[in-house]
């Protein structure tokens, strides 16, 4: 606690570190916490989990009085985030009579506004925010102190516009602090119109790639569910994260898991946030072994003791590949990845190799690899695709010049399922607006399909990288 104390905290957070047995201070908060308490700007490159939320949480706690209206506002890309910073920030200022708000879309708005009232911290989506900015429910006015949490990830999803509409509103007399995964030339671009003079602070990765072993399997498509449970159902694993890159696949791949009696829990932007929250409590309690989720859903959530983690559809790049292994491999622990890879995903996958910091070790499948009955299809259904409710059947498609992963081809010449995941499926956290998922095209034709093992496919709808997503959702 003496390390902490050095580093210029108050008695109160100190007392609420000591009852939380909080014992060392992390990097990120050695470098960070001095800087912010004297009411510097900084960039700092922090990853989730390097223990950033107290790091900006020690200035908001120790100069923001009681009364005196909102004088924080902490920025961050998804409801999760937002309760989970909210709860933390509660935990530092218990003996701080701190007002901390959580304001997200997805639920009532008219319970936040009686909250703001008497809110001096607030912690919100940039979505909902505007929202209050327009029907004027909200009052920045005195804020002291701005954050910018997973300020990379609030880019990527299309919320630019957004955020700095929300800092073109904030006092220019203020500290604003920004914390990024990476640190880009969007995040700098950023960073130059908004801050003043800021001290750039970076933390080593938090993920040990000592203990990271990393895998993938080259598997036919109408293999690749079988596998997961194989894998599932024989690795040693304590808490699992489930990766697919759009809802409906995490709908299938959950609701089968659980028919075959592993017990897993999906999570996507789909969900009410009720339900969002309930699951998690369910994962973060360890109730339920395995979380299916979309990479909106999972990112920025500080996820203690995932072993594993799946990628059963792979990401369009290695930025989105590097975020998800960072769940797993943590504070010295061991830590596995595995990708399986049917011909769907090739595309991706040679995007995310082409990293070459990023070390995948190719693995056979096992041997004689039982195909396991898939139970429960999603409502949507093409005929000959769903006539069989067993992998491989129903499906045509060959395609003799497909290659592997690495640009070989397969053995035997021949590969399964008609687009490469890059153009097919998308990642529900890239959408600029596509977030529900589209399944049409400019014609307003439906475009839905499905592969062989009843793995869905979305076609990418038409370009929405210019249209803001839609902010009820966030």
């Amino acid at each position: 606690m003496e390390k902490f104390r050095k580093l210029g905290l108050s008695e109160q957070i100190l007392r609420s570190l000591k009852e939380h047995e909080f014992e060392t201070p992390s990097e990120i908060q050695e470098k960070t916490i001095p800087l912010v308490i004297a009411g510097k700007d900084v960039i700092a490159g922090a990853s989730t989990g390097s223990g950033k939320t107290l790091a900006f949480g020690s200035a908001i706690i120790q100069n923001c009085k009681k009364d005196f209206g909102i004088q924080a506002l902490v920025l961050t890309p998804t409801r999760e985030l937002a309760e989970q910073i909210a709860k933390a920030l509660k935990r530092f200022a218990k003996h701080d009579p701190l007002n901390i708000v959580p304001v997200y879309g997805g639920v009532s708005i008219n319970p936040q506004i009686e909250d703001m009232e008497s809110a001096e911290v607030i912690v919100g989506t940039p979505g909902r925010i505007l929202d209050h900015m327009e029907r004027e429910t909200i009052d920045l006015s005195r804020l002291k102190i701005l954050v910018l949490d997973e300020a990379d990830r609030m880019l990527d999803m299309g919320f630019r516009e957004d955020v700095e509409k929300i800092i073109g509103e904030c006092p220019t007399k203020r500290q604003t602090l920004l914390f990024s995964a990476t640190i880009s030339q969007d995040i700098t671009k950023l960073a130059n119109k908004f801050m003043k003079d800021p001290v750039e602070i970076s933390a080593e990765q938090y993920v040990d790639p000592s203990k990271l072993t990393q895998v993938y399997y080259d598997i036919e498509d109408n293999l690749k569910y079988s596998l997961l449970v194989t894998l599932l159902q024989n690795e040693n694993a304590k808490l699992v994260m489930v990766f697919c890159n759009t809802r409906r696949n995490v709908d299938f791949v959950a609701n089968n898991l659980a028919a075959n009696g592993i017990d897993a829990l999906p999570i996507h932007g789909g969900f009410s946030q009720e339900k969002r929250n309930k699951i998690m409590e369910k994962f973060h309690g360890k109730k339920i072994q395995v979380l299916i989720c979309t990479d909106i859903a999972a990112r920025g959530l500080d996820i203690k003791g995932v072993s594993h983690v799946y990628n059963y559809d792979i990401p369009a790049d290695s930025k989105e590949y590097v975020h998800r292994i960072g769940r797993t491999a943590r504070a010295g622990k061991e830590g596995k990845v595995i990708n399986i890879v049917a011909s769907r995903d090739y595309e991706n996958f040679r995007c995310v190799l082409r990293n070459d910091e990023i070390k995948i070790e190719r693995l056979e499948p096992p041997a004689n690899l039982e195909r396991i009955r898939i139970k429960w299809m999603p409502e949507r259904r093409t005929e000959r695709s769903y006539r069989s409710g067993y992998e491989g059947r129903g499906m045509g498609g060959r395609n003799n010049n497909s290659s592997g992963p690495r640009g070989r081809p397969r053995e035997g010449g021949r590969s399964y399922g008609s687009r490469n995941s890059s153009d097919s499926t998308r990642s529900e956290s890239r959408g600029y607006g596509g977030r529900r998922d589209s399944r049409t095209n400019n014609s307003g034709d439906s475009s839905y399909r499905s592969t062989r093992d009843g793995h869905v496919d979305n076609r990418r709808g038409p370009d929405r990288r210019n249209s803001r997503p839609s902010r009820s959702r966030y």
